[in-house]
């Protein structure tokens, strides 16, 4: 037993964060079957690395839509942020991942978020020259504010 007798809570500790990475790592190269198996394996989707990242925000970043789509069905956190306050739709949208940006929109990603530079994602597509995503932006909460009207 180590001292202070904490040597199998950080043996737990340290298997639980190698888990969060190799679920950031399939996430991040598009290896669906690692991250359903981690799921299996009782692993939260939502789980944050130390830096704050999810899955999501892995996923999103690299484009890997059926990745988004997944974790969106699974009912991840839209909105979770990273230590600089950048939500998954930011770096889609610094990225220029067009149809994962409309995928997130739609799914109810807040396109309002400040990230800590006082950036929203369309900021990051501006300052990125990434027009086409503030196309897909404007086009995504389009059909959600139609979807959101209601008919009476």
């Amino acid at each position: 037993m180590g001292e202070g007798g904490n040597t199998v809570g950080d043996t737990v500790q340290t298997a639980s964060l190698e888990r969060v990475e190799a679920l950031l790592e399939a996430a991040r190269y598009d290896d669906i079957d690692d991250i359903i198996s981690l799921e299996s394996a009782g692993l939260s989707l939502d789980s944050k690395d130390l830096h704050g990242r999810t899955a999501l925000h892995m996923a999103s970043a690299n484009g890997h839509l059926q990745i988004v789509e997944y974790l969106i069905s699974r009912g991840v956190d839209l909105n979770a942020t990273n230590e600089e306050m950048n939500t998954p739709l930011h770096w889609a949208c610094l990225n220029g991942h067009v149809e994962v940006v409309k995928k997130l929109i739609l799914a109810g990603s807040n396109l309002s978020v400040l990230n800590s530079y006082e950036r929203t994602p369309v900021d990051e597509a501006v300052s990125g020259g990434k027009m086409d995503v503030l196309d897909a932006v404007n086009a995504a909460a389009a059909q959600v504010e139609l979807r959101d009207v209601s008919v009476s």
